[in-house]
């Protein structure tokens, strides 16, 4: 997923696409899917309690690197523009919420971009009833990653589960059709940015809403996106990697998190090939496990 390239490579593919273009075969790449994970150990104090001021940084960092800006501003104002309705569709299961640390980050930068306070939204179980979210232009996913009995994982794609006119409905064959929620009306076309938050990964569970801190470690990053599939795909070897190194390889896959393929290869909604996936790397690379 990641390579160094070093001069020699540069100079030999720069030859070949010169080769190429000259016997009229295209000289354009295969474009990737990019995602950016962001670490930093300081992200979370010695009890577990978010530091806002790095998170910011983290956040910065990542979306200035996803979409080649000098700056955060230059960042998010090519994500939302002046006038916008903004809807940031958080999660707030109580065990394991989206850090208001993190809302609040990324509300200041959408802000700052030249959205009116009073017109951004953050919510999650009354999406669909909410009055931003209703006449919203643009939509920020933010949720942490853990993983869920029916549908494997829960990541950016099941966090639109809230858009659905029926939760239930998404529930048969592990949840395999979550990638629909991403054609809603309230939602197609309109999400600019997809963020896992890894700070505080789950990796294991029981069934239902089953939590326990035993299951839960510090990873201290965030991962972001644009395209959905893309950044679950690696949320998702990330969860495959710590279970491998704590429960062992026989037990690596939670209960199958078939949505995320599907989502990329029945629902054309993003990426799950990893070849294809342009993964970036910023910050502390301790224990980084992909």
């Amino acid at each position: 997923m990641t390579k160094l390239i070093t001069r020699r490579d540069f100079i030999r593919g720069s030859a070949g696409v010169v080769l190429g273009a000259a016997i009229g075969f295209s000289a354009e790449p295969a474009k990737k899917s990019r995602v950016v994970l962001i670490r930093n150990p300081e992200a979370l104090d010695a009890n577990s309690r978010f530091n806002a001021e790095v998170i910011q940084e983290m956040l910065d960092k990542a979306v200035m690197a996803l979409l080649d800006k000098s700056t955060p501003e230059k960042a998010f104002q090519t994500l939302v523009k002046a006038g916008e309705v903004v809807g940031i569709k958080s999660n707030v299961w109580s065990y394991l919420p989206t850090p208001a640390e993190l809302e609040q980050a990324l509300k200041r930068r959408i802000v700052e971009a030249g959205v009116k306070a009073e017109d951004i939204g953050i919510d999650d179980h009354g999406v669909k009833e909410n009055p931003i979210f209703k006449k919203a232009t643009s939509l920020f996913n933010v949720r942490p990653i853990r993983t869920h009995y029916l549908a494997g994982m829960s990541g950016c794609l099941k966090n639109y589960i809230m858009f659905a006119p029926s939760q239930q409905a998404l529930h048969p064959n592990s949840c395999a059709d979550l990638g629909t929620c991403y054609k809603l009306p309230m939602v197609k076309g309109k999400t600019r940015l997809n963020i896992l938050c890894c700070l505080t990964p789950q990796f294991h569970g029981r069934g239902p809403h089953h939590f326990s801190r035993r299951y839960v470690w510090n990873y201290s990053g965030i991962l972001v996106g644009k395209d959905p599939v893309a950044v679950d795909s690696i949320g998702l070897e990330l969860i495959k990697a710590k279970r491998r190194q704590v429960l062992g390889k026989a037990r690596e896959l939670p209960p199958v998190p078939k949505h995320i393929q599907v989502a990329d290869t029945k629902h054309g909604i993003g990426t799950s090939d990893l070849n294809k996936i342009e993964l970036l790397k910023l910050g502390w690379d301790q224990d980084i496990l992909i």
